[in-house]
């Protein structure tokens, strides 16, 4: 019987790792929607990854007007005891964050683009269009295939989603004034 090689052994334990990982964020993800959603709130991504501190299990959520602090700790307190029931890492030690995405996020699922029509994004390209591979405009439609922009010079574009290397909410520290 053929021995499998150290390199392949290596590739299936990481292969094994990401859908233990994948499993973990699913379960966790399903556990917590439900009541998310009775908060007004949606869940934007559930990561599970190592951290200075150990492993860190944490819930992205997001709302029209954006997530306070207050939503975080409701959140929190609502979700502790049902995932320490559910127990998704089997015993393993964790820790539980709720967090806003955060206002430099970057958008990449069909959803992300979805709850942003009618924002000013900061488009990065892999390859120019026309002169330039960045732009900057208010997202007006969003299919599988495309985004529509216009651009803050009032110029409409459509760009194909994957020639797009980066696309976040665009912030004009210009706008930004102190009190």
């Amino acid at each position: 019987m053929a021995r499998a090689t150290p390199k392949i052994l290596f590739k299936r334990a990481r292969i094994k790792k990401e859908e233990i990982v994948a499993n973990i964020k699913k379960q966790v993800e399903d556990l917590v929607t439900p009541i998310a959603n009775s908060f007004g709130l949606e869940i934007v991504e559930v990561a599970y990854e190592k951290k200075s501190d150990g492993m860190n299990l944490t819930i992205y959520i997001d709302k029209k007007g954006g997530v306070t602090i207050d939503d975080c700790e409701k959140l929190h307190n609502a979700i502790d005891e049902p995932l320490d029931e559910l127990d998704p890492t089997n015993g393993q030690s964790y820790t539980l964050n709720v967090s806003s995405p955060g206002l430099d996020r970057e958008l990449k699922t069909d959803r992300d683009f979805e709850r942003n029509i009618g924002e000013v994004l900061e488009i990065n390209l892999f390859k120019k269009i026309g002169l330039s591979k960045k732009f900057v405009g208010e997202l007006k439609k969003v299919d599988s295939e495309n985004i529509v922009i216009v651009t803050l010079k009032g110029k409409e574009m459509q760009i194909n989603r994957d020639l797009i290397s980066k696309a976040t909410k665009y912030i004009d520290f210009k706008e930004i004034k102190d009190d």
